[in-house]
């Protein structure tokens, strides 16, 4: 069992970066939580704007062939998706049957095993579990990744800013305050405030832009700052989920639940477009397709055609993806690297 190996680690070789933790507690291949039992979808543990139905999809491609536009109509366009889970946004893309595929292909990178052989593959769809070493001439995709990639804990206390380490006492897993970090924090260190040191995911961005030759990285998820998360409670930014739930605390149910945590933008490499999902898919041209769904379901619904049906399923997608309050809220980054003569 993954809590047994760890337990045998730290008694071995003492506390553990909070960073470690979760890198086993989510990937460790024989008993992590994405190896062995973790997805989204309605019948998974979370729900992810592409589970939420096809529409998503169809927006993203409206977004791919802008970029493939601008890069003025490559035959080479590559779109790659990291952490592409069981292929669902790659399927509502490939059904949407955006221009820039004509000729291109679509990657899916997906380290669970579990997940990929789910995955659909064909002539343009491919799928594997690390990220092709080729340059891009295209886009690259990352939609709720970045906040499942390990990171560290930091806390204050009233002076500088100390590692938060995984230890034990007697058999049960705990914190366990280290050194005073060696980060660079511009966040006040505050007594009992913490905060999130996301190296991992500044890295995995770092790579990827310079792995673009020309095209755009697309970066979707929920974030905030370092300093707004200092401020808060830390089950406000660092979570687990299970069934659609919160979870329980993230020294529990080791592997078993999943551990999310706030994407920290400032952290993160400079040169993006900061945007809302709302915002982001009102400029792929949301509003105008509800539009014509309303429209569709005014005139077909009576009859029951099958139209009326993706019409009618198309308006309440929408409302879902941009609320606010939920994935409409969800931040949006874009790094663009123009066109290489």
């Amino acid at each position: 069992m993954l809590a047994v190996d760890l337990k045998n680690r730290i008694k071995k070789s003492g506390p553990i970066p909070f960073s470690d933790f979760v890198e086993s507690c989510l990937y460790d291949l024989d008993d992590g939580f994405y190896s062995k039992r973790g997805s989204a979808g309605r019948r998974g543990d979370f729900l992810t704007s592409p589970e939420v139905g096809p529409f998503f999809g169809s927006l993203i491609a409206n977004w791919l062939d802008d970029v493939w536009l601008k890069l003025n109509k490559p035959e080479n366009f590559q779109v790659v998706e990291v952490g592409a889970g069981r292929g669902t946004l790659a399927r509502s893309v490939i059904d949407a049957q955006p221009c820039c595929l004509e000729n291109g292909t679509y990657t899916m990178v997906e380290r669970s095993n579990k997940l990929r052989v789910a995955q659909p593959v064909s002539e343009i769809l491919f799928s594997t579990n690390e990220m092709p070493e080729a340059p891009v001439v295209g886009a690259v995709i990352a939609n709720e990744l970045l906040d499942n990639l390990p990171f560290d804990l930091l806390e204050g206390d009233g002076e500088c800013w100390k590692e938060v380490h995984i230890g034990l006492i007697g058999d049960q897993f705990v914190e366990i305050l280290m050194g005073e970090s060696r980060e660079s924090v511009e966040v006040p260190p505050l007594k009992g405030s913490r905060i999130p040191i996301q190296t991992e995911a500044h890295n995995w961005v770092q790579s990827v832009l310079e792995k673009i030759v020309s095209g755009s990285l697309l970066v979707i998820d929920y974030g905030s700052t370092t300093h707004e998360m200092s401020q808060r409670n830390q089950d406000l930014w660092l979570r687990t989920f299970k069934k659609h739930s919160r979870g329980n605390d993230p020294l529990d149910d080791i592997g078993k639940q999943d551990l999310t945590v706030e994407i920290a933008i400032d952290q993160l490499p400079e040169g993006a477009h900061l945007s809302t999902q709302r915002d982001f898919l009102k400029k792929q041209g949301v509003d105008n397709l509800v539009e014509q769904g309303r429209q569709i379901w005014k005139e077909f619904s009576s009859v029951g055609d099958l139209k009326a049906v993706k019409a009618r399923s198309r308006i309440v997608e929408a409302e879902a993806l941009l609320d606010p309050k939920g994935l409409g809220g969800f931040f949006v980054l874009e790094w663009h690297k123009p066109l290489v003569d």
